[in-house]
């Protein structure tokens, strides 16, 4: 007598593990790769050092308000209130983001000032 093994049905693979893990990768590819083509504004920080000669020529920018040593200027005076004060368009600028100012304020007045042919400016906390 001969006793025969009942037949199982075959069991199919469950994809949902490899779907888990091609998603974690999919993720994980997204967030370590760069998109696009960076721009970067060559903005040195002041805790390089360097020689600082001249006058005072410290720029605030707030949200609202430019000052120049503390007295008020709009982004339209700013350049001919700055010519008096330097020497050459190597002299250092310091430029000063606020509480509130945004990174693109900050940006278009170091592009108005590198426009103007001042060269070195420097962005301080």
């Amino acid at each position: 007598m001969e006793f025969a093994i009942p037949s199982r049905p075959r069991r199919k693979p469950s994809l949902t593990p490899m779907i888990d893990v091609v998603f974690l990768l999919l993720v994980f590819f997204m967030l370590a790769s760069r998109f696009g083509a960076e721009v970067m504004v060559p903005l040195p920080l002041a805790a390089g050092g360097g020689d600082y000669t001249g006058p005072p020529r410290l720029i605030d920018l707030g949200p609202q308000d430019i000052q120049l040593n503390g007295i008020a200027a709009t982004e339209d005076t700013l350049v001919a209130a700055l010519r008096p004060l330097m020497q050459a368009p190597t002299d250092t600028i310091i430029l000063r983001g606020r509480d509130g100012a945004t990174l693109q304020r900050i940006v278009r007045v170091t592009e108005m000032l590198r426009a103007a042919g001042f060269t070195a400016v420097v962005l301080v906390k």
